[in-house]
């Protein structure tokens, strides 16, 4: 009998708890919904990136390449998604947050 009336109070907080999760929508949720085909793939060169999805809204200044040991690595970003690019070829293609609302990832450090 005790342990009936431990349970009850247990199963309220983890439907109260499951109510909070499913009102908010997650980055990696939309991002399956949307499909990876519809973004760049790894090896694809700027030329082709530019020439399927257009010019990007902004064009990040690029980081590394000072040293010999590491490469340059630019950034492309669309309003979408944002492609990193090592050298002149995508090596990683990150979806960008939709809203204020959507948990993701920060945004990056200027």
């Amino acid at each position: 009998m005790k342990s009936r009336i431990a349970v009850a109070p247990l199963l309220l907080a983890l439907l109260a708890f499951s109510g909070a999760v499913s009102a908010e929508t997650l980055l990696i949720q939309r991002v399956q919904e949307e499909g990876k085909a519809l973004l760049p793939a790894r090896g694809q060169s700027m030329d082709q990136v530019k020439a399927r999805y257009g010019e990007p809204t902004q064009r990040m200044d690029p980081r590394g390449g000072q040293k010999r040991q590491w490469p340059q690595i630019n950034r492309w970003v669309y309003p979408a998604f944002t492609v990193y690019f090592e050298k002149s070829r995508v090596i990683d293609v990150v979806a960008n947050k939709a809203d204020a609302e959507e948990i993701g990832p920060k945004p990056p450090i200027l």
